[in-house]
């Protein structure tokens, strides 16, 4: 049984505490932080367990074997680090950080401490990603030559307004960086490596620092060619998140408004997993999906030693510096290398 506590009791934290509140038999939740009172209060109410308006009070506590952090993207890291500090594995939202250098401080301390790092990339656990993972790595597209990702959903004004973070250099990002970076992950999880990008972002309807809208072309070093197309000015609603293949011997896209239906699936072989299409498909009650729930279980196994996480520290830095070079594309009119340069 590990001992959690949870920093950060805005949207997405309703995700994890449900989660957790599953997983009576190993997870114990003992905390909850949040700056702001009455939200922290509520969730601690809630829960049935003690609350805090200061992370390190929170900290401070012994009995603290696991740390979730839901606050805003540019706080990952410094949340990260002084929980890692204290020798407590940490379970970062994401993205891990906003910036590389954020990222890289936060898996050093994490090594450094000897502690596990978990990034949550929950789409990936998806039951209709599951089957379009394995399609891949069965070689069932054969030769694959596109794979195309959009994301168009609605953000209204009011949506940021909320908080004064939202829509930030510091503290957030733009649609690739917060709504998007799940899709961004989903592609590079599916195909590999990323050579370069280029890209075109604009602030076209909201009052916010970054993009609400933009468009990159991928090529990947296996030489297949993407594009990511993602907005928050969709009307009226969430239309679309969608994950394409084109492949020599199979085509497939994952859609839905957060990739939850198949709506296309067709390879020139038949294969057992055919048979699972309907039954993978599901109804979210939102566009996180349901995969919060088996990205715990990983947590789970992994803190036992029984298997590797599914997504740590590393493999969460690769969708960050992708996104990073999309937005150095974009303001530089160039084409952008990967690797980046620090």
């Amino acid at each position: 049984m590990k001992n959690i506590a949870l920093i950060g009791c805005g949207r997405i934290s309703g995700k994890h505490l449900e989660s957790i509140s599953q997983l009576k038999n190993d997870l114990k939740l003992v905390a909850v932080c949040d700056i702001v009172k009455e939200r922290a209060k509520d969730a601690g109410e809630k829960y049935g367990v003690d609350w805090y308006t200061d992370y390190q009070k929170m900290l401070e506590c012994d009995d603290i074997d696991v740390v979730s952090i839901c606050t805003p993207s540019g706080l990952h890291p410094e949340h990260g680090i002084a929980a890692a500090k204290r020798g407590i594995h940490v379970v970062a939202e994401k993205p891990m950080a906003i910036t590389l250098e954020g990222a890289d401080q936060l898996i050093h301390t994490c090594d450094q401490e000897k502690v596990q790092l978990f990034v949550v990339k929950q789409n990936r656990l998806n039951t209709t990603m599951q089957l379009l993972k394995r399609a891949v790595d069965k070689n069932r597209f054969g030769k694959i030559y596109m794979i195309q990702s959009n994301v168009f959903w609605q953000r209204p004004q009011s949506y940021y307004d909320m908080t004064k973070w939202r829509g930030t250099w510091e503290f957030d990002g733009g649609s690739f960086m917060n709504q998007a970076s799940h899709y961004v992950d989903g592609i590079q999880w599916l195909i590999g490596p990323v050579e370069s990008v280029i890209a075109e972002t604009a602030t076209l309807a909201r009052h916010i620092e970054t993009e609400d809208t933009g468009s990159a072309i991928l090529k990947f070093r296996n030489g297949v060619i993407g594009t990511i197309n993602v907005t928050m000015l969709t009307y009226p609603k969430n239309f679309e998140g969608s994950i394409t293949i084109l492949g020599e011997k199979g085509t497939v896209k994952v859609g839905g408004i957060a990739v939850n239906h198949i709506d296309k699936w067709e390879f020139e072989e038949y294969d057992d997993d055919d048979r699972l299409i309907e039954e993978s498909n599901y109804n979210p009650p939102n566009i996180y999906g349901l995969g919060h729930l088996p990205y715990y279980q990983n947590v789970i196994a992994a803190l036992k030693g029984e298997t590797e996480a599914d997504t740590d520290g590393r493999s969460g830095r690769k969708s960050l510096e992708l996104i990073i070079a999309i937005y150095k594309s974009a303001q530089t009119g160039k084409k952008v290398a990967l690797p980046l340069k620090l």
